[in-house]
């Protein structure tokens, strides 16, 4: 009965749901309106992958945080055929550049009883393997019904999501019934699985895939050249700002600028449909600017970074990091991509979304916070005037990062259990 409700309800609300993919955010992002036969179950005939293991990214930053672990799956299993599915046209994009184009990708599709049930039949997965809390009772129905693994990894919890699914116990069961194996950053995560109605002997705590980031040779090379172009000039990066929060981190710059005339901010919006909106932002500010899909000036003051996938590599080439989404209360972003440099974090309060991080990364001192536009530009000056503490706090973030590796090798061991 708990199905047959879940589904009815989601069959009327598909009016709804389909306009506002394809009307409402195709109009912010026209890559919503591509491929969309896919949100319904329905995919190309020419690239039909059989019995793959799926990877599931919902959106950018799943991907780059499965990207590590897919990569060494691929290297271990190269008999297997995979393909990584996402919901989102920049998570789409992402997939091809970070872990390539010869990779099958497609979205997964809203979780209808039969698109989902057409996902299933069509590609007959051996194991689908699932990031976080993207958890949809029919696609891991089909799936079991189909004799395919369901595998939760990276999976987290946070005290609000687990009070909501408390409200709905029969929805919550379903869920976890069909569950195989769950990997969760911590213990804490794992008890609110289990009292969820997760089996015990179902969970692992692996810690969060998020920490096995390493720079690669490329990545480290381009940083280089890239700080290269800028002679030399203080540079910070506020990477994955939102709106409400462009507008503090410009502000904060112009204070930057009174006592460093020749600091540069690169500012990366979250979003790509934000990227012309920044730029209206900025030349009413007056700030001079330039973008950088386009030649740089030497004169700018403010680089807006519209290109996608290359955040990691701008924080390389950065003094200070602001990581955005915090300011206001959006829940925060990763940080680690950061650190991986040895560049100093600075965030907003709002950084809930990132609970298995933050604490340790502010504890080990390798991340500071900051609750308005005036104290990010302190600070900011602070450290831009202070190189061997702008150092130590770098080190100390990358230390961070470091002692907390090793959850990739625990989760492809548990995978290579399901695949077993």
């Amino acid at each position: 009965m708990t199905r047959l409700l879940y589904s009815l309800t989601l069959a009327l609300l598909s009016p709804l749901i389909l306009l506002y993919l394809y009307v409402v955010r195709g109009k912010k992002n026209t890559g919503y309106k591509q491929h969309f036969a896919e949100r319904l179950g329905i995919y190309d005939t020419q690239r039909v992958v059989k019995q793959p293991v799926v990877f599931h990214c919902a959106s950018v930053g799943e991907v780059l945080a499965a990207t590590p672990l897919i990569k060494r799956f691929i290297q271990t299993h190269p008999s297997e055929s995979v393909m990584v599915t996402c919901n989102t046209p920049t998570g789409r994009a992402q997939i091809s550049q970070s872990i390539g184009h010869d990779i099958a990708i497609c979205y997964l599709p809203i979780d209808f009883y039969f698109a989902s049930k057409r996902f299933i039949k069509r590609f007959q997965p051996k194991l689908l393997v699932v990031l976080e809390t993207e958890l949809w009772p029919n696609v891991f129905t089909h799936a079991k019904q189909a004799n395919c693994s369901v595998c939760v990894i990276n999976a987290r919890l946070s005290e609000k999501s687990f009070r909501g699914y408390q409200k709905f116990p029969n929805i919550s069961r379903w869920i976890m019934a069909s569950i195989d194996a769950l990997a969760s950053h911590n213990e804490q995560d794992a008890q609110r699985f289990i009292a969820l109605g997760l089996t015990e002997e179902k969970v692992t705590v692996t810690g969060s895939i998020k920490f096995d980031i390493q720079p690669n040779d490329a990545d480290i090379k381009a940083a280089k050249q890239l700080k290269a172009e800028f002679s030399g000039r203080p540079i910070w990066v506020a990477g994955s700002t939102h709106p409400n929060e462009h507008e503090h981190v410009l502000a904060a710059h112009k204070q930057v600028l009174q006592s460093h005339p020749d600091a540069l901010l690169i500012i990366a919006p979250r979003h790509p449909e934000q990227f012309d909106k920044v730029a209206a932002l900025l030349t009413s500010s007056g700030l001079t600017y330039c973008r950088r899909s386009q030649t740089f000036d030497r004169h700018s003051q403010v680089l807006l970074a519209d290109t996608l996938g290359e955040l990691k590599m701008l924080f390389g080439c950065a003094d200070i990091a602001y990581i955005g989404g915090s300011l206001i209360a959006r829940g925060g972003h990763n940080p680690l991509e950061a650190a991986a440099f040895a560049v100093p974090v600075l965030s907003g309060p709002h950084t809930y979304n990132f609970a298995h991080i933050y604490p340790e990364l502010l504890t080990l001192k390798g991340a500071t916070t900051v609750a308005s536009q005036e104290q990010l530009a302190q600070r900011v000056c602070a450290l831009l005037t202070d190189e061997p503490q702008r150092q130590k706090q770098g080190q100390l973030a990358l230390q961070c990062l470091k002692q907390n590796q090793g959850a990739v090798e625990k989760t492809l061991d548990l995978l290579n259990r399901q695949l077993n």
